[in-house]
């Protein structure tokens, strides 16, 4: 068993500071993940199989946020690494997917169409909005940030 050296006064505040700043970014993360599941769900972001990504990696994610809190261990929070990295990728993947959705639209609409005036459509668009999946890469930094500020992570 390895001793622990004495903490300083101020060490034992500074951690419990961190490990509530560290269940509120737990808490934002969960409330932003119902929020957008809710919205996913009520805009039937579910008609063609990629659609389904953003709802399988939210189901995942509260799965191993289930996890994290009830175990807390090394393994729940490589999962949530792996998850919440899956979620940036996701963002990524899903800006390409709504830019070129609204290039086709756009291009269905008006097949002459300059190549700066489509790229003003698409920025303007509203379905698909190009910037939603910022929403799955917001997210998966938050997760990320959750794992990372735990001093746990850099001794196992």
């Amino acid at each position: 068993m390895d001793a622990q050296p004495p903490q300083a006064p101020g060490d034992s505040a500074r951690a419990d500071r961190l490990e509530l700043l560290r269940r509120w970014i737990l808490f934002i993360l969960a409330l932003g993940l119902l929020g957008t599941v809710t919205e996913l769900v009520l805009l039937e972001h579910y008609e063609e199989p990629l659609q389904f990504v953003p709802l399988v990696l939210i189901m995942a994610a509260f799965g191993v946020l289930w996890w994290e809190f009830r175990r807390s261990d090394l393994a729940s929070r490589r999962a949530m690494q792996i998850v919440m990295a899956l979620f940036v990728v996701a963002g990524f993947v899903g800006f390409a997917a709504h830019f070129l959705g609204s290039a086709e639209y756009q291009l269905e609409l008006n097949p002459d169409m300059s190549n700066r005036d489509l790229i003003e459509k698409i920025l303007r668009a509203k379905a698909p909005p190009l910037l939603a999946p910022g929403m799955m890469l917001q997210l998966g930094l938050l997760g990320l940030a959750y794992v990372f500020s735990d001093p746990g992570t850099s001794k196992e």
